[in-house]
């Protein structure tokens, strides 16, 4: 019999192609704003734009900001870097953004397939992601990716963000799972594995590229892959 019954997911960069869906998003949403045009290069401004949100985003987990705080503040420290000052509210900006990334359906090579296989074999596959509520369940319906999901945890709406111990408990209770029967499968070092490693599941570590990762005293992930597709090598 397996030793795992119940396969919990992180929905972005491990099943959704968020940098790229939200690159597409972002540069829609300026162009439909009037913004594209004062920017020399999107691709810069994206950049600056990632290492704002990253550093934002981190603030929310630690439940330093508010929801309504990043959504502008992302958009600001950005354009202002750039010296753009726009005409109309920050948050106005972002809800342009966040219309456009719900039209965005890229998934990862493979992902669909790897799913199907799993369904097929007969585990429980579940989602648990930060994010914004109203925007992550656009993802999963509009991606098809709900034809293979039993259920979804989303740290907005259970209002515990990874890597707290209060999500993963409310995922693993809700799912009627044991936590040995249980493993976390994401791209992120801190809210995926060493949340699931807090919390006592095994993990797999989904390394979208070779940046080096100090394990430090959390020590090595349970198992480490660089395609989706090796998942079917480990269930």
């Amino acid at each position: 019999m397996p030793k795992y019954r119940h396969l919990f997911f992180d929905l972005d960069n491990t099943l959704y192609n968020f940098e790229a869906n939200s690159y597409l998003a972002m540069k829609n949403a300026f162009e439909k704003l009037g913004l594209l045009q004062q920017l020399e290069s999107f691709e810069t401004y994206f950049s600056a734009y990632i290492v704002v949100n990253d550093a934002l985003w981190a603030d929310y987990r630690q439940k330093r900001i508010s929801k309504e705080h990043l959504r502008g503040k992302r958009h600001q420290d950005s354009l202002m870097q750039f010296g753009i000052v726009p005409d109309l509210p920050f948050t106005k900006i972002d809800d342009v953004y966040l219309e456009m990334m719900t039209a965005q359906t890229e998934l990862f090579p493979d992902a669909i397939g790897v799913l199907s296989v799993l369904k097929q074999k007969g585990y429980f596959i579940h989602i648990i992601t930060n994010g914004f509520k109203e925007v992550q369940h656009e993802k999963i319906q509009k991606t098809s990716l709900s034809e293979y999901i039993n259920d979804v945890y989303i740290s907005e709406e259970i209002k515990a963000p990874k890597p707290s111990r209060e999500i993963f408990e409310y995922a693993i209770k809700s799912s009627n799972a044991r936590k040995r029967e249980s493993i976390m499968i994401g791209d992120s070092w801190e809210s995926d594995i060493i949340g699931a490693k807090k919390f006592g599941i095994d993990q797999v570590f989904f390394r979208l590229n070779n940046e080096a990762i100090d394990y430090g005293t959390w020590g090595e992930p349970t198992f480490t892959i660089t395609r989706l597709t090796d998942l079917l090598d480990i269930f």
